[in-house]
């Protein structure tokens, strides 16, 4: 089954909801895409149909070999669209992921290989995260987020969930971008922020904000020292 600009978002959907560990079930798709669990129902039973997706254990939706395939081809377009409007055109990193959403279902495979030529061939989009090749394996695991590291550690940011541009937009404001260093302070205790240091500067990061980087210690913690205000 070839899917329609419809079923790829779903594909995409699934394949996300997956490998960044969630359940993947008619509810959560639902969430996902900010539709009706009933048209959820819907595409799924074509999918199904179509041999793109089946059913395992407590009703959860694994895609199969042709349905990731699939889902991998809209995967690979997206974010080689999202890095042309941001290195190319100059579009915020906060933005391209919206334009990419309604390009990537009208982009040619001639199209396809000619923005990637020009960009020279690039293994990761602007928030880092890995560009499916035209063909053969590709590894979407995500790095540890920067919740977990230890204090005093120096970690670097590798990748950024691009799910909230309002987000986004503050991040780069503060210079937290994939490949950026970070010097992680303390944690204020009774779920208070997390403080990092960043080209010299301190911020003050929620949990809603540490979740969304991910990325490695590249040093590590050292004993961390009484800050005083």
């Amino acid at each position: 089954m070839q899917a329609t600009s419809a079923a790829e978002d779903y594909l995409k959907a699934i394949y996300h909801l997956a490998t960044e560990g969630e359940s993947v079930t008619t509810s959560t798709i639902a969430r996902r895409l900010g539709v009706s669990a009933p048209s959820v129902s819907a595409m799924v039973k074509r999918l199904e149909a179509g041999k793109l997706v089946v059913r395992r254990g407590e009703g959860g939706l694994v895609l199969t070999a042709g349905g990731e395939r699939q889902a991998l081809r809209v995967v690979r377009r997206h974010r080689l669209l999202e890095t042309f409007l941001a290195e190319v055109v100059g579009v915020p990193w906060d933005e391209v992921h919206d334009e990419a959403e309604v390009l990537e279902h009208s982009l040619s495979d001639r199209l396809e290989e000619r923005i990637d030529a020009l960009l020279g061939h690039p293994a990761h989009d602007p928030h880092g995260d890995p560009i499916p090749p035209r063909s053969g394996p590709h590894d979407e695991r995500w790095a540890d987020p920067l919740t977990a590291a230890p204090t005093g550690a120096r970690f670097r940011i590798e990748r950024v969930s691009d799910r909230d541009p309002d987000a986004l937009r503050y991040l780069a404001g503060i210079g937290l971008r994939p490949g950026v260093l970070v010097d992680v302070g303390a944690r204020a205790p009774f779920g208070g922020p997390l403080w990092v240091t960043v080209d010299g500067a301190e911020h003050a990061l929620g949990t809603q904000l540490t979740n969304l980087l991910h990325g490695a210690v590249a040093r590590a913690a050292k004993k961390p020292t009484r800050r005083t205000r």
